[in-house]
């Protein structure tokens, strides 16, 4: 069985209304974390940044503006198959993104084959991995900071 799905698609980093510029982005959805997406942004002169956040919500965002906190995505036309706007924010920062539709909508489409929306669950790796990695972190809470 396969366990991930990739893609490479570009979308313009806007830096200001002036200034944008093409950049390539990682697409990438894992059975292991089969709730999440991954996206690598690949800025010039820069590391690869990635972010994780919900597969529905990238679903949810080329409809209709979605997202709470760090993560923003909205359609840039309220009708039709648009534009997407992907807004990330740390703290004061912020970068915007611009993709087109069409491939993301292609790249869910392949992670729905994969993993159909809503059969999260039924992934038994996903349940075991998750209470490993919750076992793992209550144990470094309850050992307390490192000895100096």
């Amino acid at each position: 069985m396969r366990e991930s799905v990739q893609a490479e698609v570009l979308m313009s980093f806007l830096v200001s209304e002036e200034l944008s510029f093409k950049i390539p982005v990682e697409l990438r959805y894992e059975t292991r974390d089969p709730y999440a997406v991954r996206m690598t942004f690949h800025l010039p002169g820069d590391a690869p940044v990635t972010w994780a956040f919900g597969r529905e919500l990238l679903l949810d965002g080329i409809n209709r503006p979605s997202g709470d906190g760090d993560v923003h995505i909205a359609p840039t036309e309220p009708e039709g198959l648009s534009d997407v706007s992907i807004r990330l924010q740390v703290g004061g920062d912020r970068a915007l993104f611009r993709a087109s539709a069409p491939p993301l909508v292609a790249f869910l489409d392949r992670t729905d084959k994969l993993v159909p929306l809503g059969q999260e669950r039924t992934l038994g790796d996903f349940e075991d991995n998750l209470e490993a990695a919750l076992g793992r972190i209550l144990a470094e809470e309850s050992a307390g900071p490192p000895a100096a």
